[in-house]
């Protein structure tokens, strides 16, 4: 896909949906990210998270007992070349001045915080609903489609 060779070489923040449609192999998304999931692991792209997305992942499996599929996600976020950032006191304050200033939600303050705490560029979602945010640049997955 075109979208991912340009981001070659730079950091990508994810958000949680991106993640939820690879694994679980959802159209019409797969064809945008299997492209993007194959870079990151040839090194082609950093691609950074934060727990955050660990906890909601875990939820819906969990809930109906489906340990497979949460050690599915555990496993592409604890062992894979993602790398999973923890909520430190420098990303909640972050996400606090963006909550303040941009007027979004909690979690999603928390994983922009976290992107930008890695050197993302980018923030992959499909939350519609983010605004535009001047240190780093949103792209939404129904925008590649």
């Amino acid at each position: 896909m075109e979208w991912v060779k340009k981001l070659s070489g730079t950091t990508i923040g994810l958000d949680t949906a991106p993640l939820i449609y690879f694994i679980e192999e959802k159209s019409p998304y797969l064809s945008v990210l299997e492209p993007f999931f194959v870079e990151m692991e040839k090194g082609s792209l950093l691609v950074s998270t934060s727990t955050i997305t660990l906890l909601e992942v875990l939820v819906y499996p969990l809930r109906l007992g489906n340990y497979s599929l949460a050690s599915n996600y555990k496993d592409i976020l604890l062992n894979s070349k993602m790398i999973t950032v923890e909520i430190s006191h420098s990303i909640s304050e972050r996400a606090a001045s963006l909550r303040a200033k941009h007027n979004i939600r909690t979690p999603d303050a928390l994983q922009i915080s976290a992107a930008i705490e890695t050197g993302a560029a980018y923030f992959l979602t499909n939350d519609l609903r983010l605004p535009t945010i001047p240190s780093i640049e949103i792209i939404t997955l129904d925008s590649l489609i």
